[in-house]
């Protein structure tokens, strides 16, 4: 345990650094020559460097409704104070609301917000708001997460917040730096879920028999998961390229990505997150019902066992459908306000990508429910594994 500690810290260190190469200006070079060989020769204008910074609104110079084509619009002058970096603590007048925007943001007295500040061809420094400071509530969000999950779960809630932290590390250490190398996204999902799946699972629920169940289940629904993936990916030609941030992506870091094994790699990682509950739930319900009657048989035992998995499939796809839908809203208004016919709508990539990873995550779940219970039917009437040897293997870990 204290090895995966030291990994799990030492891997949430992150070092990122950058910097951007500046050229100066050479001024009046072949004032007499032809505009052709001028545009050649002119030497690139100094490439001003941006920079962030934070800060707070301290007051409201000037605020009034200002009208635009297409409505009005608050404008506010504002007075922030710089709180970090080479300015920290000067006082700094920018504007908000001076151009017509989809969406307006008022700001108040005491907002924090982040600055880009950059020069213009005149050397006047100039600072613009490009986000609100959402670290405080954030920070106080998890802690409440972090402080409920310790208080209702104890050793089990703290050893899941462990997993948690470990589960972050693989994925922000290995996976994407894997990926941005140029690595199949596919391989690394698949590599990452071997070392993730048998952590977390030990870590929250034991080292007891019906873990190293759920996790053989988990690996055999995961592998099923990931070919209907691929198959339903293919058949319904997506490339991955419809989201805005996976298109940008192409664009920077020199890195050319497979956008497609990306969205594959998405899937895999998302549908084994979710298929924790349903494996360790099944395997739990087969050790009890098998507790119950030590001499039942393997078919009897699946029988009663898979009966209340029905209904965990029907409450878990229920969930997961909301979850996407939830997550899916502005996309679902496109159905509402778009003229275009409701089977055009749903062949657009960007409404297909969500539907496939939707349903494969949700075929994902269900298949897993009576993998796990069998391989959980065959284990305990076979080897007779009772409740007793469980608890006992668990309090020697």
């Amino acid at each position: 345990m204290s090895k995966i500690l030291i990994i799990a810290s030492t891997l949430c260190i992150l070092i990122f650094g950058g910097s951007l190469i500046n050229t100066k200006a050479q001024e009046n070079l072949f004032e007499e020559s032809t505009s052709v060989i001028d545009e050649v020769l002119q030497p690139e204008a100094e490439i001003p460097q941006t920079e962030y910074f934070k800060g707070t609104v301290t007051e409201i110079l000037e605020e009034e409704l200002v009208e635009y084509i297409d409505g009005e619009q608050m404008y506010q002058r504002l007075l922030i104070t710089i709180t970090n970096g080479d300015f920290k603590g000067e006082k700094v007048e920018v504007e908000n609301g001076s151009t017509s925007s989809l969406q307006e943001i008022i700001y108040e007295v005491g907002d924090t917000v982040y600055l880009s500040y950059t020069r213009d061809q005149n050397g006047k420094a100039l600072f613009f708001i490009t986000d609100f400071d959402r670290t405080n509530g954030l920070a106080v969000l998890f802690l409440s997460f972090v402080l409920l999950t310790l208080v209702i779960g104890f050793k089990r809630g703290a050893l899941s917040i462990l997993s948690l932290i470990i589960s972050f590390a693989i994925i922000f250490i290995f996976v994407l730096p894997q990926i941005q190398a140029g690595k199949d996204p596919v391989l690394v999902a698949i590599l990452s879920s071997i070392v993730i799946i048998p952590i977390t699972f030990y870590l929250s629920h034991g080292f007891q028999f019906k873990t190293t169940i759920s996790i053989v289940g988990t690996f055999i629904s995961l592998v099923i998961t990931g070919l209907l993936a691929i198959y339903f990916v293919n058949l319904v030609n997506l490339t991955g390229g419809a989201s805005e941030e996976a298109l940008f992506l192409q664009n920077i870091g020199g890195t050319v990505y497979n956008l497609k094994d990306l969205l594959l790699a998405g899937i895999i990682i998302g549908t084994m997150g979710v298929m924790d509950d349903v494996t360790v739930s099944q395997t739990s319900i087969v050790f009890q019902l098998y507790d119950l009657k030590k001499k039942i048989t393997f078919g009897e035992l699946f029988s009663r066992s898979i009966k209340v998995g029905k209904d965990h499939i029907s409450s878990m796809v229920n969930t997961l459908v909301l979850v996407y839908t939830g997550a899916s809203m502005p996309l679902l208004l496109l159905f509402m306000n778009n003229p275009r016919p409701f089977e055009e709508l749903l062949s657009y990539e960007l409404v297909a990508t969500e539907i496939v990873r939707m349903l494969v995550g949700s075929i994902g779940l269900i298949i897993a429910v009576p993998i796990t219970t069998a391989l959980a039917c065959y284990v305990v009437t076979k080897y007779k594994i009772n409740l007793g040897d469980e608890r006992e293997i668990d309090h020697h870990h």
